[in-house]
């Protein structure tokens, strides 16, 4: 069975690129990030092959790169770009793929379309990265339900931060969904403490067998 993991968050800046790269190295995978928004700073997918140590030949271009960081949907037509959904197929490179989605669920790509929308289509198993502090509880229920409503395959919840047992609890509870572990701050950011951390606070075999 091919592992397609689709990462997305309760919201952006939250730490995804970062499990994205921890997860992507961990499995050996490719790493695809269909629409980048920004251009200036590093990009995710330079912060995934710095971190995670991927190299270029696991990394798939970007469908669109567009220069300011902003919703996709805005970047697109500052640059005077329409996202044609059809681009945005899931490629098949061999072995395990990670996807990142930017922002959080429901960011628009289009004026039509959500990024929900799209992992609707792809139907690969999606993790929702929520972090541990104040108002994560909201954002991750509502997240989950965006996600459910549209029949998306949740594979968990990936917490990063510091370690909260009790909002972890509720929304374990309450969204019906299974934690996978957490990803707690690491300082330095650095491939090996990232990977050190990675391994403390999930169990691989759990992403290499997925199962819903």
């Amino acid at each position: 069975m091919t592992q397609r993991f689709v990462v997305t968050g309760t919201d952006t800046g939250i730490g995804k690129t970062v499990f994205s790269a921890a997860l992507t190295a961990a499995l050996g995978a490719h790493y695809w990030k269909p629409v980048q928004a920004g251009l200036d700073e590093e990009t995710d997918a330079e912060t995934v092959a710095r971190l995670g140590r991927v190299s270029p030949d696991r990394i798939v271009p970007e469908a669109y790169r567009l220069k300011t960081a902003v919703s996709p949907h805005q970047a697109a037509a500052l640059d005077g770009v329409t996202i044609d959904l059809g681009a945005l197929a899931l490629p098949t490179p061999p072995g395990p793929l990670i996807i990142e989605g930017a922002g959080g669920v429901l960011v628009p790509l289009t004026s039509e379309a959500l990024f929900a929308d799209v992992f609707a289509q792809w139907q690969a198993f999606t993790i929702l990265c929520a972090r541990t502090s104040l108002g994560t509880i909201n954002h991750t229920l509502m997240s989950v339900e965006a996600l459910r409503r549209r029949s998306v395959p949740i594979f968990g919840i990936a917490f990063l931060g510091e370690e909260n047992l009790e909002t972890q609890r509720i929304i374990i509870q309450m969204s019906g969904t299974r934690s996978l572990g957490r990803l707690a701050p690491t300082s330095p950011l650095t491939h090996d403490r990232l990977m050190t951390t990675f391994h403390r606070g999930f169990d691989v075999a759990m992403f290499r067998s997925p199962q819903s």
